[in-house]
């Protein structure tokens, strides 16, 4: 079983994240406002793990905030790799994964060299979509289930 780290959304594209204590996550919005939360296609929530991350930044040599990542929700103690189609148990709410998050472009502009870190082992983390609605907060449990 895992926990909530850490959630940040941005109101539109290339908009800085903000980080937040806890957010709604609903049908509409995604995490929050974010911009990216519409219901369109497979992905409106992302999540990592710090697990990935601390990896992706001891392969750079450099400490980065995990919102670097451009991530919702940060967890620890899941693994996501290889988990198209399982289910994602966050405090009260259930978001199903459709996906490895591929790193864009986007990071080579945050930092030379994160695309490349980012891409082994799924350490981008995953895109979801939502199943029920909810709030999220830190330190909520996150269990990782079967396909439904």
């Amino acid at each position: 079983m895992g926990k909530v780290i850490g959630i940040a959304t941005r109101i539109e594209k290339r908009a800085p994240m903000v980080v937040y204590a806890s957010a709604k996550v609903t049908f509409d919005k995604g995490v929050g406002d974010d911009s990216r939360g519409l219901i369109k296609g497979d992905r409106q929530v992302t999540v990592m793990t710090v697990e990935s991350w601390e990896a992706v930044c001891a392969e750079l040599d450099r400490k980065l905030h995990w919102t670097t990542r451009r991530a919702n929700i940060l967890i620890e103690g899941v693994d996501l790799e290889n988990t198209t189609g399982n289910l994602l148990k966050i405090g009260k709410f259930q978001l199903e994964i459709t996906g490895e998050l591929k790193p864009c472009n986007r990071m080579e502009e945050q930092k030379v060299g994160l695309t490349k870190a980012l891409t082994p082992n799924w350490r981008g983390g995953v895109m979801c979509k939502i199943l029920s609605e909810g709030v999220v907060s830190e330190n909520d449990q996150v269990t990782l289930g079967e396909k439904a």
